[in-house]
């Protein structure tokens, strides 16, 4: 029964309640008396409950007149003791009369009074009473549907799993009745508003009284009632999820005991007729003599008045009393359930049986025999059923001897099926079941047939079944077969069927992807972990060694990752020969990336379990040979996967310091003597990654091998780490963290590592001396023998250096890495040999410590210790006239960052206000550098201003050394001003007098046109640069030096050969281009006879292309004449194609010639 529908009235007295509970146990009644037909009413008061005082709530009067009692007090009691028989006459005799009780007619009309199959109230429950009567079964009568044959077994029964259910019903079902009853109660507990409040309500319209839960209820219903009449079905969706804790389809739910009101429509129409009021109502009579009147006539409506609040006081006290006893039941019961949770034998069997009928319950129906009369001689059962019915339990009951094995079941079924048996001869049964459609005679009839008893035999049937299902299961969905196929080759007693279904399980898919890839390797790692790794090594490997040449990738890819995915589930003595083994062939012989990557991968797995120290220089070579692979993938795998793996390792083993970074440190040396007429690159960048993501396992050793690491505990709080303390790492495994065993730890070792640098020193730290001592003195030396005009070379120390210091810390950096360098690099004239060009400020050895070293840490002091770094070599390097590559490297190394541009800037503007010349030249060939990388702001405001101071420079040597700076802020920015302004400043120098006759000047002209040039905006180079190369060709003409016409034609040469590959209009190329050429050839025709023939051949392709556009143009005319004088003749031709109607005979005589 809904909560709304509880009756405050529909329980029992206290008095009545105990007695109830206590008769309850002897009232079950006989077979026999249910055969009779005595069976109690649902509305029948109980046989053993005693009639009620009905004058308990009499009411005397103050005068002692003649004592009356209420018909509401009648009928309360009436309801109280469950007479509703009684109840109902009375109210039908009212209803007669006239006089309708409000109680009654609320009490009848509501339909949920009389519901009680819901629940069962606590007064009733133990003998299965409902609240109108009891409801009990005869004990000794089953039907089929009730029959509990476990309750039989020597197993156990279900009795406590049903208890459970009950209970647990029984307990929702309270907790809904208490929910009732307390809105009832608050209900009737409601406080009346104050008449004066009524007043302003009314008086004042804007004063609204709140709205109370139950009218707010009612109107829900009312309104969601209207949307449902009129159409709006969706709007009262929404209105119902809106009011989610109120059932719309039922009016009980509003309240208990209230009348439905009329539909808003209803509502509507009468708002303007005030309804009448109901009222109690007396006869009165005029001028009649005071004695005449009753005794009781003026005490009559105040004791009325009394008895209803009396009335209202006890249903108060009747509802505290039910909720306080429901309270008691629900705690005891939900304890009851705490006990009855717990897992039994029985709710095994029960959940068994379950199971049987769920998975089986299409086989155990047999509902086309015919109903008989069963009875079977068991004393346990004497059953009434339909034949169907039964046949169906005995079959369950069948299934469930085979599994628990209970004699007295077998016992059971064999006796009940014995006497279903007819007087058949065997041969008639034989045959008439012959008509039956069965096939045992195929392969798959004989599976069907023998159903498996075991688990030994369901794992027989399957490894047979198993691999004719696979090849009949559709490609895209055989990943699903991977659980069955694993389980069977984990379980089947057969070595040779376990094999056959591992080889099925690696060539399950054709071509499988990642996913599918991944379900295959868990499913071997879970293998693995069942069988053992002898099994893995007789049954899983051969499977891989099988499948490592296969034609598809996919394939191959699959063995790769299966031999680290089982790495460590193998023989230490097969993971460190075969599997290794297997996996160097496949990485050297390999054609797929990415098959290769994943052998590196899996090496390096097979590197964090390998524990023969004799594999040490076999992983040396296969580390080589990974880091040689032309795959980039393959490399990514090695630094990110295989180094680290093995750097462990070499670290267990003691090698890390003593023979891998040496051996890195002594190819490299040995590439660099090799390298002195060409050094390969590509080799150097190899070595030296490798020492570069052996840099954190290096640390990790320092940290790990300290005077401090006995001390380090994780005790109190420790500082976190910094975010940007470390590089970003490649991978986990490069993870200082990950190295050490968590971030806690590391934060303990890196404040112990600190204080112990800055405060305590280096004695008897072992690990830190040999870096300070041997390997960074090894690299600085290697540093010093690099080509400073590589690039290349120059970028990888740098990053190298730069996450050396980042790693180790700004303490070792200051104090260990930075005061080697500046042992080596004292910066005076001294260190720098001018005529050798050998000295060490000329070496890799500045880029590399101002770009690798200087900018590991971006504070103020380290930005001003690289501006006075640079500012010093810029310095001594143009005193000393000795070559800038080194200054160049490092302004190409820093000006790739632009957070560096300010501070090069910083740099050359003290170059351009140096006092010395030289110093100047140098700060304006170093702007040429510095302006491909900086935006066009930092250009506008910063570049050019300063190349404008330096064109001005008293100095001629410092004017020309800008004019490469100009050219390639031709060439680089777009904005036209800028451009303007460094047109005018060229023109200035080719147009002046005062620059007539500076070769060196001129030189520089020419090489910067030919250099910007091809790449300049088109208008620059056609309005400026041709014709300016045509006046420096024709005034070259006239050079009197020999020499000096000689390097100009030369520069004119290399101009004229870069500008020919430019668009050219028609006429530059016949005013300025084909010109300068002419010119340029009378020069070489006397001084290099050899360009003049160049030159020739490049006027003569210039001259054809001239008279080819000539012609050109002249064919266009005559072609688009010929295309009109084509489509008239066209059209004719298809307006006389179209007056053929006939046949192709007649179209054949259009073509013939006329006669």
């Amino acid at each position: 029964m809904a909560a709304g529908n509880v009756n405050p009235f529909n329980v029992s007295d206290s008095e009545d309640e105990a007695e109830q509970r206590q008769d309850g146990a002897d009232t079950e009644r006989s077979p026999s008396d249910e055969a009779q037909g005595h069976s109690l009413g649902p509305f029948s008061p109980p046989a053993y409950s005693e009639p009620a005082a009905l004058l308990s709530s009499n009411r005397t009067s103050p005068r002692g007149a003649e004592t009356r009692v209420s018909l509401d007090a009648i009928a309360a009691q009436l309801l109280r003791d469950q007479y509703i028989l009684t109840a109902l006459e009375l109210h039908t005799e009212l209803l007669e009369a006239g006089r309708e009780l409000p109680r009654l007619r609320d009490y009848f009309s509501n339909p949920g009074n009389f519901e009680r199959q819901s629940g069962t109230p606590p007064a009733c429950k133990e003998q299965a009473v409902g609240p109108g009567g009891p409801l009990n079964r005869a004990g000794s009568i089953s039907t089929l549907d009730s029959l509990d044959f476990a309750r039989y077994s020597d197993d156990g029964n279900r009795e406590s799993d049903e208890r459970v259910a009950v209970l647990e019903f029984e307990l929702r079902k309270a907790k809904e009745t208490i929910q009732a009853l307390r809105a009832n109660l608050t209900q009737a507990a409601e406080c009346e508003i104050p008449s004066q409040e009524r007043k302003n309500y009314k008086s004042s319209p804007e004063n609204q009284e709140p709205i109370r839960p139950l009218e707010k209820r009612a109107l829900n219903f009312l309104v969601n009632e209207y949307l449902l009449k009129n159409e709006y079905k969706l709007a009262s969706i929404t209105f119902s999820d809106e009011n989610d804790d109120q059932d719309f389809e039922l009016w009980d739910d509003v309240g208990l005991n209230i009348p439905k009101p009329p539909d808003l429509l209803q509502l509507y129409r009468n708002c303007g007729n005030i309804l009448p009021l109901h009222r109690d109502t007396v006869d009165v009579a005029v001028n009649v003599d005071p004695n005449d009147l009753p005794g009781d006539y003026f005490t009559q409506e105040p004791v009325q008045q009394t008895e209803a609040i009396q009335q209202q006081e006890e249903v108060v006290q009747e509802l505290e009393y039910q909720i306080g006893l429901l309270n008691s039941e629900k705690q005891s019961l939900a304890e009851q359930i705490k006990k009855l949770q717990s897992p039994s034998p029985t709710a095994v069997l029960t959940g068994t049986i379950y199971s049987i009928h769920h998975h089986f319950a299409h086989l155990l129906r047999m509902d086309f025999y015919p109903t008989r009369l069963i009875q079977t001689n068991y004393p346990l059962l004497v059953v009434t059923v339909p034949i169907s019915a039964f046949c169906s339990v005995m079959w369950k009951v069948g299934l469930i001897c085979r599994v628990i094995g209970n004699w007295r079941w077998r016992w059971l079924v064999k006796s009940c099926f014995v006497c279903l048996c007819r007087k058949l001869s065997p041969a008639f049964h034989q045959a008439l079941l012959s008509f039956c459609r069965m096939s045992t005679d195929s392969r798959l009839g004989s599976e069907v047939s023998r159903i498996a008893d075991s688990e030994q035999s369901v794992m027989l049937m399957l490894g047979r079944c198993l691999p004719h299902i696979v090849p009949n299961v559709l490609l895209a969905k055989r990943e699903e077969l991977i659980p069955l196929i694993l389980c069977t080759a984990c379980l089947h007693p057969e070595p040779k069927e376990r094999d056959q279904l591992l080889h099925i399980l690696f060539n399950l898919i054709k071509r499988p992807d990642d996913e599918q890839r991944q379900m295959i390797l868990t499913g071997c790692v879970a293998f693995a972990r069942h069988v053992g790794p002898t099994r893995v090594e007789a049954e899983l490997l051969p499977q891989c060694w099988e499948q490592i040449n296969h034609k598809y990738p996919e394939r191959r890819l699959l063995v790769a990752e299966a031999c680290g995915a089982l790495a460590p589930y193998l023989p230490k003595e097969i993971r460190s020969s075969l599997v290794l083994s297997m996996l160097q062939q496949m990485l050297a012989e390999d054609k797929a990336d990415m098959v290769r990557e994943a052998v590196v991968k899996s090496l390096g797995i097979i590197m964090g379990y390998i524990d023969d120290p004799d594999k040490y220089s076999q992983g040396f070579e296969l580390m080589l040979l990974s880091l040689g692979d032309p795959s980039e993938r393959v490399v990514s795998a090695t630094h990110q996967v295989f180094i680290p793996a093995f750097a462990a390792w070499c670290t267990e083993l003691g090698n890390l310091q003593s023979q891998l970074i040496p051996s890195l440190l002594t190819r490299i040396e040995k590439l660099l003597k090799q390298g002195e007429y060409g050094l390969d690159e590509h080799k150097l960048h190899m070595y030296l990654s490798a020492l570069q993501s052996l840099i954190p396992s290096l640390f990790a050793v320092l940290l790990q091998n300290a005077p401090f690491t006995s001390r380090a505990k994780l005790q109190g709080d420790v500082p976190p780490i910094e975010v940007t303390r470390f590089p970003r790492p490649a991978s986990p495994l490069q993870d200082v963290a990950t190295i050490v065993g968590s971030r806690e730890q590391l934060a303990v070792l890196l404040q112990l590592y600190d204080h112990q640098l800055q405060h305590e020193g280096t004695t008897g730290w072992d690990s830190l001396l040999w870096v300070v001592n041997q390997f960074l003195p090894q690299l600085i030396e290697i540093v010093g023998r690099i080509n400073v005009t590589s690039s290349t070379c120059v970028h990888e120390f740098s990053r190298f250096f730069w996450r050396l210091c980042r790693t180790f810390g700004k303490i070792f950096t200051n104090t260990k890495v930075k005061p080697q360098f500046q042992e080596i690099l004292r910066l005076s004239e001294e260190n720098v040999d001018a005529s050798a060009g050998n000295g060490i400020l000329t070496k890799a050895t500045v880029p590399i410590y101002a770009t690798g070293v200087l900018t590991c840490y971006n504070q103020e002091e380290d930005r001003k210790l690289l501006v006075g770094f640079l500012e010093d070599v810029m310095t001594t390097l143009s005193l000393s006239h000795a070559p800038l590559d080194s200054l160049k490297a490092s302004f190409v190394e820093l000006g790739a960052n632009p957070a560096f541009h300010e501070l090069l800037l910083t740099v050359l503007w003290y170059g351009v206000v140096h006092t010395s010349a030289l110093v100047r030249c140098t700060a304006a060939r170093m702007f040429e550098l510095l302006v491909k990388g900086v935006n066009e702001t930092l250009v506008a405001q910063r570049v050019v201003p300063a190349l404008i101071t330096l064109s001005s420079d008293p100095e001629i040597s410092v004017r020309i050394s800008t004019i490469p700076a100009f050219g390639t802020i031709m060439e680089t920015v777009t904005q036209k001003e800028l451009l303007e302004r460094v047109k005018m400043q060229l023109a200035s120098f080719l147009e002046d007098p005062q620059y007539q006759d500076q070769h060196s000047l001129h030189m520089e002209i020419i090489k910067t046109f030919g250099r910007v040039g091809p790449n300049a905006e088109p208008r620059f180079r056609d309005e400026f640069v041709l014709p300016h190369l045509h006046k420096l060709a024709l005034c070259n003409n006239q050079q009197t030096v020999e020499s000096k016409r000689i390097d100009i034609a030369t520069q004119l040469f290399e101009a004229y050969s870069a500008l020919s590959c430019c668009f050219i209009s028609e006429e530059l190329m016949v005013n300025h281009f084909l010109p300068g050429l002419r010119c340029l050839r009378t020069d070489m025709e006397q001084l290099s006879p050899e360009h003049e023939v160049i030159l020739s051949s490049m006027i003569k392709e210039c001259e054809i292309k001239v008279e080819n556009k000539g012609i050109g143009e002249a064919q266009g005319s005559i072609s688009i004449a010929a295309s009109l004088v084509g489509e008239d003749a066209k059209t004719k031709f298809l307006s006389k194609m179209g007056q053929l109607t006939t046949s192709g005979a007649m179209l054949a005589n259009v073509f013939q010639r006329k006669k």
